[in-house]
């Protein structure tokens, strides 16, 4: 077997991550590897059962929370959020399902800090009314941390108690988890990492706001994340069936499940889901037929490029196959300047324009985003990419990290998972 912790180790010390902890579990056998600092600032050392943010993988902690009241007949997928929510300012069209599957139309980057009490929730919910509706449910997919909020609400009334209190009764306890929590007050009390930029330099804020904790804010370590990924490769089989397919198909990910991300590696079929908070990455990739979990927690923007190499290692060690590769620039496709103008959404405005014969978006935090934006102003170079119809582009937010995909259409940009309407 490799010696995966001084491979983590040069691999993150060439991609510039200051701390990281790389976790495999392969029934039954687990290794946790820890690499680095926690923080620059104060040079803590990064140890095995150090405290990550997981981000976006709290999503299905929440799905599952979700799942489990399914079962108890509290709630269907197909029962409509006002039904079980009266008086929610959403669509009255929008179903559980659409939630769980980012199909509910809701503009989702939304980063209203409710306050720290424990009706923040509740109160993120009432302010949806505010929100734009970018499509009708069920029409497309769109990332949704809002709908996600949303659910974490229903969580709250059909269990009478807060998302945070019903994740630790029902996961965190019955799982004996030592190192996860949701609140910063119980981090504290643990080896917390602290996200840093891409040069290396400290993130001014340490987590999002409470509100938004059932899309985003579980914080664990690497031991506690591999035995809910066994908990998934044992129970909520249904949670891996496919429920809506995935636009474009990047980095192998094929479709939808409940929350889970499906993926095609090489004939393999993987499901797992990444997250991403201020300067703290996470990444998760389970194969059910290996029984193999493999988890990434970083501390730095820079972790794309480390998963890329490392996770791809790992698996291929493992199961033979790798993560597929990335699409990436051709030359002679055309430049697609019909897309030049300005596209928008929720706490972003993307201006796209032609400069110097290339095509280049801005990027610009806005609104609620500006408040746990590190760097809200930011260009990218776009390079077009097959198919070569002058609609399908990549970029990257450095040369030595992975290209991501984006189309456009007349009406819209889609890239990062989501939908960002064209205004100009």
């Amino acid at each position: 077997m490799p010696d995966w912790t001084s491979r983590l180790a040069e691999l993150a010390t060439a991609t510039g991550v200051p701390g990281a902890v790389l976790g495999i579990w392969a029934d039954g056998e687990q290794l946790v590897a820890p690499y680095g600092v926690l923080n620059r600032t104060t040079g803590l050392e990064v140890t095995a059962d150090s405290v990550f943010q997981v981000g976006s993988i709290s999503k299905i902690w929440t799905a599952t929370l979700i799942t489990q009241l399914v079962a108890e007949g509290k709630l269907n997928l197909d029962d409509t959020v006002v039904r079980l929510l009266p008086g929610a300012p959403i669509d009255a069209r929008i179903t559980v399902r659409h939630l769980l599957t980012h199909q509910s139309g809701l503009d989702g980057d939304v980063f209203i800090d409710t306050g720290r009490g424990d009706d923040c929730v509740e109160r993120y919910v009432g302010l949806l009314g505010e929100v734009d509706q970018l499509f009708d449910p069920g029409t497309a997919y769109s990332y949704c941390n809002a709908g996600f909020v949303v659910l974490g609400r229903l969580i709250e009334v059909l269990d009478q108690r807060t998302w945070d209190a019903s994740l630790q009764a029902r996961l965190v306890e019955p799982l004996g988890l030592e190192h996860t929590m949701t609140l910063p007050e119980d981090a504290i009390l643990h080896r917390s990492a602290l996200g840093h930029m891409a040069d290396g330099v400290p993130v001014k804020t340490w987590n999002l706001p409470r509100s938004i904790g059932p899309a985003g804010l579980v914080t664990q370590s690497a031991g506690d994340l591999l035995k809910f990924a066994q908990l998934h490769l044992d129970q909520y089989a249904e949670m891996r069936a496919p429920q809506v397919p995935f636009p474009g198909g990047a980095e192998g990910v094929e479709a939808i499940g409940t929350a889970w991300r499906l993926y095609d590696w090489s004939g393999r079929k993987l499901f797992g889901h990444d997250g991403t908070t201020i300067g703290q990455l996470a990444f998760l990739r389970i194969d059910p037929e290996a029984r193999l979990a493999v988890c990434l927690l970083t501390n730095s923007v820079n972790a794309p490029a480390l998963f890329d190499q490392l996770v791809s290692e790992v698996f291929t060690d493992y199961v033979g196959v790798g993560a597929p590769p990335r699409p990436e620039p051709i030359a002679g496709a055309e430049s697609g300047d019909q897309h030049v103008g300005v596209y928008e959404r929720a706490g972003v405005r993307l201006e796209v324009e032609r400069r110097d014969n290339r095509l280049v978006m801005t990027y610009r935090a806005t609104g609620d985003r500006l408040a746990v934006a590190e760097e809200p102003v930011v260009e990218y170079e776009l390079h077009p990419t097959a198919p070569a119809d002058g609609n399908h582009f990549v970029t990257r937010s450095a040369p030595d990290q992975p290209w991501v995909p984006m189309t456009f259409t007349p009406t819209y940009l889609f890239t990062s998972g989501r939908v960002t309407p064209r205004k100009e």
